[in-house]
């Protein structure tokens, strides 16, 4: 066969192999694919690929250009340089569609470094752009986007509050000296200052029929009071006797000074009613508000809320609360109710709760079991919580325990369940409560 004959075949022999990846220069990814309208017809046309200059991973520096690649009866073949792990990062080839003279769409590439020819979906990093109005529109990119490739993202992220480990739901956040949130620390009712503290708030505390502290032997003329009074609200007797502030006494701070001639002898009762002002207690100068004159404090609802449905047969969380450190002090009480109803009458049920890392309560309820209800309380002590429970069904019997849990730092009070091997049954959450007691 003649020379120039050889040469047209072996060239007809390589296009219909696809010989031209064995052309390839070093370094280059081959994308070769079969493109298609919407209508299933192949698509015909021109694909324009431009980039910015990126230092790709082998060293080259690539210059910013553009390539115009024909795809003719929808056959796509075209080779780049691997750009997945150019600098600077993030660096996209943008790939615009033409068709018939007009301009389709465009969409986005990255291109790792392989051997193996690769297709648009494999390359393709955004999704298609209508380009019908704009043509300087971002990817509208449908895949995880590194932080890192955000610029001043990281950076503003870590100038950023974070949680810290007291940081609850709930509650009022607060941040501290180091930056974090937190969540703030205090009695229901309370009320929080500027700095973080928190202290009584609201109308002022009465204080009725105080004995003042002080020897009564007729030579010592100074006596206390446990708080500092607001005011002129101050009344004070001797033995039932009204006593003039300014000519019986004077009063400075929670200190009462009797007068020389008004001073308290063996044998007399001294009583003292006044108000306190609950926003001055505890601030610079001014003592803290006395235990003895502080209202009971009523239960805080951490968390109230229905649960989820199961029916299957493996562990499944249906509810959960957290419990940041800083509502979990010494002298405190958690209390935890909860109530499952199980739908269906082919298999028994199992339910258990966990505070925190340690299995609480566990129970199995039967085929005829329509609910259980179970009631959890923590007492919180210094080296842990102290649990006292019980639970009980429509027929499983009622069943009191007590177990002891290790102190966390921070608790996650979460609620499971499981169905037996059938399909038809499930358990569901109906609610869950959880309630603090805050101690005095």
């Amino acid at each position: 066969m003649p020379a120039g004959k050889k040469f047209l075949a072996l060239a007809a022999l390589c296009a219909s192999v696809l010989c031209a990846p064995g052309w390839s220069q070093t370094g280059l990814t081959t994308i070769q694919d079969t493109l298609f309208t919407a209508d299933g017809t192949r698509f015909n046309g021109t694909l324009t690929i431009q980039w910015n200059t990126f230092d790709a991973g082998n060293g080259n520096t690539i210059v910013q250009q553009s390539k115009t690649v024909p795809v003719v009866n929808g056959n796509l073949l075209v080779e780049l340089t691997p750009n997945a792990t150019a600098t600077p990062p993030a660096n996209y080839y943008t790939v615009t569609y033409q068709s018939g003279g007009n301009q389709q769409y465009t969409e986005t590439w990255t291109v790792p470094v392989t051997s193996t020819p690769l297709t648009v979906r494999q390359v393709r990093t955004g999704g298609v752009l209508n380009t019908s109005t704009t043509t300087s529109a971002s990817p509208n990119t449908t895949l995880p986007i590194p932080e890192s490739d955000v610029t001043g993202l990281v950076s503003d992220l870590a100038i950023r509050p974070t949680k810290g480990s007291a940081f609850g739901s709930n509650a009022v956040a607060i941040v501290d000296n180091n930056g974090v949130l937190e969540t703030a620390v205090g009695q229901v009712g309370d009320c929080v200052m500027v700095d973080g503290t928190t202290g009584p708030c609201g109308a002022p505390t009465f204080v009725d029929a105080e004995t003042p502290g002080g020897t009564l032997d007729g030579v010592n003329a100074t006596f206390t009071l446990a708080n500092t009074p607001s005011g002129t609200s101050l009344a004070l007797y001797r033995n039932g006797l009204y006593q003039t502030v300014g000519f019986d006494y004077t009063l400075t701070g929670s200190t009462i000074a009797f007068a020389a001639g008004a001073m308290p002898q063996p044998g007399d009762t001294l009583t003292a009613s006044y108000r306190v002002d609950p926003a001055s207690a505890g601030t610079s100068g001014a003592a803290p508000l006395s235990a003895a004159v502080r209202t009971a404090t009523s239960a805080q609802v951490l968390c109230n809320a229905p649960g989820i449905t199961t029916g299957l047969g493996l562990w499944t969380t249906l509810g959960s609360c957290d419990i940041p450190a800083s509502q979990l002090r010494t002298g405190d009480r958690i209390e935890v109710r909860f109530t499952f109803r199980h739908n269906g009458s082919s298999t028994g049920f199992d339910v258990r709760m966990n505070w925190g890392s340690t299995l609480a309560f566990a129970r199995h309820g039967g085929v005829t079991d329509s609910a259980l209800v179970g009631d959890v309380d923590a007492a919180i002590g210094a080296s842990g919580a102290l649990l006292t429970e019980e639970s009980w069904g429509t027929v499983l019997q009622f069943l009191p325990a007590v177990l002891s849990v290790p102190a966390q730092n921070g608790v996650e009070v979460s609620l499971a369940a499981s169905v037996g091997s059938s399909t038809a049954d499930t358990v569901q959450l109906v609610n869950f409560t959880v309630l603090r007691y805050p101690s005095n």
